[in-house]
Order: C-alpha cells, then sequence, then structure tokens
C-alpha cells in the first residue's frame, strides 16, 4: 500500500490550511479576471485532501467539471481513477487542480494570457498543500509546470514518466510528467503507456 499522507499536522494548523483553501476556492468561483467566467456554468478550483503528498495539475475543466465544479469526473476522470486503483491510490488521498480553473470554449487549448492570468492560485495552491510530488498532467500542464520551477520542457512524449527534482521554499520535490488521461480515451495504446507512467509515481512514493 503507498503512503500518500505526510505527518499529520496538528488541529489548528490543518484548520489554518483548510481556510487557506477555502478563501482560494472562494477567490476562483468569483473570479472575473478573464473572459471565461462569461461561458462557465461552474469554476472549477480542485478538490482532495490537503495533507497529500501528491498533487495532479490538469490543463483545465471539460464539459462535466463545468458542470460539477469538480475536477476530473468526466471520461478521463473515470481514467484517473482506474489507474490510481493500479498503485492502490485512492482519489481521496490527493488534491487535484487545474492551470485553468474555467473551462475554455468548446474544450479549446488554454490561451496564454489565460494561463498567466489563472496560474496564481494555481501556485497559491501548492504553496498551501506542499506536495512532495507533484504529476503534470499533459503539454500545458507541463509546461507550466517546469517553466515554474526552472526546468526544461521538452514535448511530453519525451518527458513522460520521468522523475525530475525541483527545488521549492518548503525543500526538494519530485516531478512526474505524464500524458493526460483524455488521451486514452482517443487513443487506446496510450492507456499502457500511463499504465507504466503510474508505477513510476508508485516507485516515487514507495522510496519518500
Amino acid at each position: 500500500m503507498v503512503n500518500t499522507y505526510k505527518d499529520k499536522p496538528r488541529f489548528g494548523l490543518q484548520m489554518s490550511k483548510r481556510s487557506q483553501i477555502e478563501s482560494i476556492n472562494s477567490l476562483v468561483k468569483n473570479c472575473k479576471k478573464c473572459d471565461l467566467w462569461k461561458t462557465r456554468n461552474n469554476a472549477v478550483p480542485g478538490n482532495g485532501s490537503m495533507d497529500t503528498k501528491i498533487l495532479f495539475v490538469g490543463e483545465a475543466p471539460g464539459y462535466n467539471e463545468d458542470l460539477q465544479g469538480l475536477p476530473f469526473v468526466g471520461k478521463a476522470g473515470k481514467i484517473l481513477d482506474e489507474l490510481l486503483q493500479k498503485v492502490g491510490i485512492k482519489r481521496e488521498e490527493i488534491y487535484i487542480a487545474n492551470i485553468l480553473k474555467c473551462r475554455p470554449p468548446g474544450n479549446r487549448n488554454p490561451l496564454r494570457s489565460e494561463i498567466e492570468t489563472c496560474t496564481p492560485y494555481l501556485n497559491k495552491q501548492i504553496e498551501i498543500i506542499q506536495p512532495e510530488v507533484i504529476i503534470p498532467l499533459g503539454s500545458f500542464a507541463a509546461s507550466y509546470i517546469f517553466e515554474k520551477f526552472g526546468l526544461k520542457f521538452e514535448k511530453i512524449s519525451i518527458i513522460h514518466g520521468r522523475v525530475y527534482t525541483a527545488n521549492t521554499l518548503y525543500g526538494k520535490i519530485k516531478l512526474i510528467p505524464m500524458y493526460h488521461p483524455a488521451v486514452a480515451t482517443y487513443n487506446p495504446n496510450t492507456l499502457q503507456t500511463l499504465v507504466e507512467d503510474f508505477k513510476s509515481l508508485e516507485k516515487t512514493l514507495n522510496k519518500s
């Protein structure tokens, strides 16, 4: 069984972390910093355990996520759940966020201006949760996370499944870029690649 939790903080500190995340959630839900608020049904701040070692970062909410206000609840979410199950991790043991908190119309790619406007929310989530491992899913998430931590980004087809080390103010962390699970919905051959990449995550967690 993979241990996905850090040492539990004292109760008061835990409540402080929770209140910080709830504050971010409130800001996201009321955000009008770019035009995506005009077409969204719900903003999708993020969801999961705040005491986790593991932060997954996706690209942006899709159709189902926009309706429910939760990340990875559509077809890609089902694939993610299956992948987590294969390595003994439960969904409630991780935290999931996106670089964009609102769905781009028609699920188009995020614009650079939208990424620059929205990612301060993600940066704050990382600062609060202080994960030991970040898994960016897909090219847009991996590109942003690598840039944030001063690493050279190459094509996701080259770097997926590899383990990278980055420095933060709270210590060293591991980055494991992977294909976005949505890829497996239209290219089933990618699913086995994702399974192998999740084994890299499992090995990394077992070493920590």
